[in-house]
């Protein structure tokens, strides 16, 4: 079993969170609480100059998916009343302080991930990518994710056969950026009609231009070309699984129900079922 505390989105005010992963029980989960966050993060691009393309692709792609869900959560005054402070969740539901931390973010995303995976030597970019991890950190420290982070903990956790590029050799393994973006078109296409202004939102701030008559797949059909010029895999099949891995890869999201709780519409299996069929090849 390996436990490892992880500062997602390298923010200071970003919630920490325990990822545990148990690849004799093929679980992939995390614990996340208030009284973990940490007091300070130090975030410094020159730190990643030499960080392979693949990394980077994976890791920003990651970001826009922070942003994106947690500016696409269900909103923080249709989420249950608590009985007192102790008890609420870290994860709040969308809200406006989250919604500024994501929506700029997602505008830094848009605009210089394609950037930072062609040239690593790209300062601007990585600093604005290392600076939307942060935003995107605060963000969905707030607000939380749901559907596509579901998803990755068993595509990440079922099993280890992918080989990545870019990264060490010496155990296959999903990089975590890659298992959440492989969902994330089938999920908004799946979310687009609980909140259709707010997807169009998100499309607008990744393609940076107003988008007229945006429909539910605008916003995916924005995501797979962002993923097809960073060079992400294509889809779930890519990453070692097929249909008949379905019924598993279901079974392990719907435990994730501190995210899937967030999701702005309920969650069925036969929804996710939808969601990881679509996904299996996004192009």
């Amino acid at each position: 079993m390996l436990a490892v505390p992880t500062t997602a989105g390298t923010g200071a005010e970003a919630t920490t969170v325990a990822i545990l992963d148990i690849p004799e029980q093929r679980v992939k989960t995390g614990i996340s609480h208030q009284y973990m966050r940490p007091d300070r993060g130090v975030v410094d691009p020159l730190l990643t100059m030499t960080m392979p393309s693949e990394v980077t692709s994976s890791c920003g792609l990651d970001v826009v998916c922070h942003a994106a869900e947690s500016f696409l959560t269900k909103p923080y005054d249709q989420r249950p009343k608590v009985p007192n402070p102790d008890e609420r969740p870290p994860y709040q539901g969308a809200n406006p302080i989250a919604d500024m931390w994501s929506a700029k973010a997602l505008e830094y995303g848009g605009k210089y991930l394609r950037r930072a995976v062609e040239n690593g030597e790209d300062v601007e970019a990585r600093g604005h990518m290392m600076l939307g991890a942060t935003l995107a950190g605060v963000g969905f420290g707030s607000a939380g994710v749901h559907i596509p982070h579901a998803c990755a903990y068993p595509i990440a956790g079922l099993k280890h056969v992918y080989e990545p590029q870019g990264y060490p050799k010496d155990h296959p393994f999903v990089p975590h950026g890659w298992s959440v973006i492989v969902t994330a078109p089938a999920a908004f296409r799946f979310t687009y009609d609980a909140m259709p202004e707010r997807h169009r939102q998100v499309a607008e701030l990744l393609a940076g231009e107003k988008i007229e008559g945006a429909d539910e797949n605008t916003l995916p059909e924005i995501i797979i070309q962002l993923m097809k010029d960073v060079g992400a895999p294509r889809g779930v099949r890519e990453l070692g699984y097929d249909e008949g891995d379905i019924d598993d890869l279901v079974e392990g999201a719907m435990k994730q129900q501190r995210l899937l709780v967030g999701a702005p519409k309920d969650v069925t299996e036969d929804d996710l079922a939808n969601i990881l069929r679509e996904s299996m090849e996004n192009w």
